[in-house]
């Protein structure tokens, strides 16, 4: 039986195992727990936090199953007109099936479409494979970070033009 894959907003009913499957991903890639989204303290109410103009979060389920996601949100510490691609993070298996490019498409129409002019991110230097779907994407790597995340452990820092 062939999978049933879809890409959808976030709802409320999703907070406690969206947070379980972004930790387990964490985990899985041994990242720091401190400095990354491990630690947020919005991390459990991703609804709440993402519910707000010019926010979003989309989910990836399979087979009804939620495995992974993506969300964008104004880039926090910053008077420029910039959103932040937070919180992409997919169980592995999703992952090398193309479901990357599909959630960078949708989150970048919504942010171009929100009138953002820039998209930032920040990652792990070991996180290599997201690094090529970033690059591919028309993301760049910048040399500081923007704004404030309390991402202090993510020390890759990429910026799009959009």
């Amino acid at each position: 039986m062939t999978p049933t894959i879809q890409i959808r907003p976030i709802e409320k009913k999703d907070n406690k195992k969206l947070a379980s499957v972004i930790r387990a991903v964490l985990v899985e890639f041994n990242a720091p727990l401190e400095g990354t989204a491990y630690a947020d303290p919005h991390l459990e109410r991703l609804f709440e936090t993402y519910d707000r103009p010019k926010s979003t979060y989309f989910i990836i389920e399979k087979n009804g199953e939620i495995v992974g996601g993506a969300g964008i949100m104004q880039l926090e510490n910053t008077d420029k007109n910039i959103c932040e691609l937070q919180k992409m993070y997919f169980s592995p298996s999703v992952r090398g099936i193309g479901m990357g490019a599909n959630m960078m498409k949708k989150c970048l129409s919504f942010a171009k479409n929100n009138g953002f002019e820039q998209c930032y991110l920040e990652t792990l230097p070991y996180m290599k494979e997201a690094q090529v779907l970033y690059k591919k994407t028309g993301f760049n790597y910048i040399e500081k970070p923007i704004g404030n995340t309390g991402h202090f452990s993510c020390d890759v820092w990429m910026l799009k033009d959009l």
